[in-house]
Parts: structure tokens; sequence; C-alpha cells
């Protein structure tokens, strides 16, 4: 799978998800701060081997569309587009959850690509449905998709301990100490996870998880056979 080339007037177009459910965090950092790095990460990798980079950002409520150009000018812009509604996110929101809104960001996404694009998903692909492998399939035909799945470890390693919770409007308290809770919350984020895998694997699109526990840059490395920065 192409990731990073060195062709020429090749276009990277940056999906990246900043609804409330990325306020999540119990290890390092929060989930959407996570997926505001891997953006900076991609968006300054593509102008440094010469490509074009642009962005759909989204959350909740809104899209921001930046068309892909090369140049630093963009590169800040898409950055400065994620910060804006990364700050805009606490845990006393009153914004209602908008799962439906990876859709709308992905149809978005495909008014910017045509062929040999490289898309990349950065997401906990919250609302994934038939849709969205629709709209993936579309853009998968012509152009590279790669997914990257930003998930907090307790979802695969629930700590035995209570953890309060929140949507952003409501607040609840998981007791993890009980093994049962421990392991219905690891059998349904498999489920998820199974089901994300399965409709990208009949795409052919790599998914990598990206956890917001350790560095963001070693990770993408070493899950693409890179070695790691030195320490």
């Amino acid at each position: 799978v192409r990731v990073y080339t060195e062709e020429k007037d090749r276009s990277v177009l940056l999906v990246v998800d900043q609804r409330i459910n990325m306020f999540f965090g119990t290890r390092d950092k929060l989930k959407s701060v996570t997926a505001a790095e891997l953006s900076a990460l991609g968006a300054w990798r593509a102008i440094h081997v010469g490509d074009r980079v642009g962005a759909v950002i989204f959350n909740d409520t809104d899209i921001v569309e930046i068309p892909p150009q090369r140049s630093q000018k963009t590169v800040m812009s898409i950055l400065g587009a994620v910060i804006h509604m990364n700050h805009d996110l606490c845990a006393d929101s009153q914004i209602e959850p908008g799962p439906g809104v990876l859709n709308r960001a992905l149809e978005t996404a495909g008014k910017f690509i045509s062929h040999d694009t490289l898309v990349v998903v950065i997401s906990d692909f919250s609302g994934v449905d038939e849709e969205t492998e629709k709209l993936t399939s579309r853009m998968a035909e012509h152009n590279d998709v790669l997914a990257l799945l930003v998930h907090d470890p307790i979802r695969l390693r629930p700590a035995a301990r209570r953890l309060t919770v929140s949507d952003g409007s409501k607040q609840m308290e998981i007791d993890f100490a009980d093994k049962k809770v421990r392991e219905l919350i690891v059998n349904d984020y498999a489920d998820e996870q199974e089901h994300i895998g399965r409709f990208l694997r009949k795409l052919a699109a790599p998914l990598l998880m990206i956890s917001n526990e350790g560095d963001v840059v070693d990770q993408v490395r070493r899950l693409l056979g890179a070695p790691g920065r030195p320490g």
C-alpha cells in the first residue's frame, strides 16, 4: 500500500474527526488531541515529499473544507481549523453527539478527489454504517484510503477501577472492577472493530489503530514498518 511517495502532483486529503465523542481519554491525552497530532504529522509529511495537502475537518455540527494545495500556508490553515475545533470541545458541552456527521464529511471529501488521491481518515469511526461503506467504496475505486482509528486503551484493557465517563451532556460511573463489566466493554469494542475492519478489508484499505497513550510518531512509524525515533 502506498502511503507517502515521491510522485509529483499527488494530493493527500485528511478527514479529521473532532466530535464530542473524541473528547475522551484515560491515559496520556484525549482522542481529539491524538487526532490533531496525526493531522499535523500527515500535513507536514505531505508537503515535505512534494504532495498537495487539503483537509475536511468536522465536529458534531460543522464541516470545514480546505482544498489541497502545495503550500505551508495551507498546512497552517489545516492546523488552525483543527485547533479551533479542538478548543471548542469541553466536558460540559451541550452539543448533541452527531454520529451522522462522519458520512457528511466523507461526502464533502468526495468533492476534492478524482484519481490517485490519498485519503486519510482520522477518527474513532463512531457512526459507521452502510452509507459509510458506500462512500468509502466510491473513494477507493480510483484512490488510496487509509484509516487511522484513534482509540483509548481502556476499551482494549479495562483497568480494574471505577471511572466516571461523559458524552458531553450526561455522566455515569462505570465499575471496571466488575469482571463482567470489563468483559462486556472488551467484547463490545472487539465487535465494533471487526465491523469497521470488515468493510475496510473489502476495499483493501489498511486500518491502523493509534492509541492516545504513547508517542504518535513512534506508533505510526512502527505500524508502517519503520524504525522508531532514537531515544
